[in-house]
């Protein structure tokens, strides 16, 4: 059955539009207009046409961010996927962690990230649930009304190498450089930060699951179902994404099915600033991933 962890009510959260000036160089936005409710910011998620990907100005529906999300277990580094139902879209995709920043943090939305991470993405122990920190910062424990959290040891999060070009919130320069793109069927600007959890040494049996939110008359629900997991790894091989899908339970790692997979619009194609696409199916993304050799023109004389 699954676990009613917390209650809230989707009205306290607000969030502004966004104008965006982007270049060949870098991208800048700032907040426009008066606060949105939730319904409202989705009311304006709607496809928005442009026509150079690298130098343009545009107003969008909200800032998302997302958290490209590396774990070390046993010494070998896995990508961390969540699996989510989008009702607005009609589909079921593995996506990064991510959610939308409310106005408040629209300066800090590395905050909303790794908020997301502890949100999203629970750490079982046998001993108990494990509580991380971000440099100084110690993270959220959304439900410890409902969970046991830890007190003697967490994870630590940690920026990795960002990207190449800065963005920009007004005049203030995104330190840790997250990856950038106006999603065009959403009018919206997402940030995807590269982040690493190292977990503590002596951890064992680990288990990883997703905390899922549903809107149920009126209120936000989230639910722990431990019967789906909805948490998945792949694992890397220097760096690189293989084309293995694993969950883990009580320290196991176990194969996960790819039929019929498509992975969400942030592992699509990117065109300068823009991604146009809704989601990628998992075989045309590992196919990028790894090119298939060219062959060598034939040789005369």
């Amino acid at each position: 059955m699954p676990r009613t962890l917390m209650r809230k009510d989707p009205g306290t959260f607000k969030t502004l539009q966004l104008l965006v000036e982007a270049s060949p160089e870098s991208l800048s936005y700032q907040s426009l207009g008066m606060p949105l409710s939730f319904a409202q910011m989705l009311d304006k998620r709607k496809p928005l046409t442009v026509t150079d990907n690298q130098r343009f100005t545009v107003e969008l529906a909200n800032l998302g961010v997302s958290v490209r999300l590396t774990l070390n277990w046993q010494g070998r580094e896995y990508w961390v996927l969540v699996r989510q139902r989008r009702a607005d879209r009609g589909d079921v995709v593995l996506k990064l962690i991510s959610g939308y920043v409310p106005a408040h943090e629209l300066n800090l939305p590395l905050l909303t990230a790794i908020q997301e991470v502890a949100e999203e993405c629970l750490l079982e122990t046998p001993e108990g649930w494990l509580g991380g920190r971000f440099g100084d910062t110690w993270l959220p424990t959304p439900y410890q009304k409902s969970l046991h959290y830890r007190e003697s040891t967490h994870f630590n999060l940690s920026a990795l190498s960002g990207a190449a070009r800065p963005v920009q919130s007004g005049s203030l320069k995104l330190l840790e450089r997250p990856r950038a793109y106006v999603h065009l069927p959403t009018a919206s600007l997402q940030l995807v930060y590269d982040l690493r959890l190292d977990l503590p040494r002596e951890t064992r049996e680990l288990s990883l699951l997703h905390v899922d939110e549903h809107l149920e008359d009126g209120q936000l629900i989230a639910r722990l179902n431990r019967a789906r997991p909805d948490l998945f790894l792949i694992p890397l091989d220097q760096g690189r994404p293989t084309a293995e899908l694993l969950t883990l339970t009580h320290g196991q790692l176990s194969p996960a099915s790819t039929r019929g997979l498509w992975l969400a619009e942030s592992f699509a194609t990117q065109d300068g600033w823009l991604v146009r696409d809704e989601r990628i199916r998992w075989k045309d993304w590992l196919a990028q991933q790894n090119p298939a050799p060219q062959k060598a023109p034939p040789k005369h004389g």
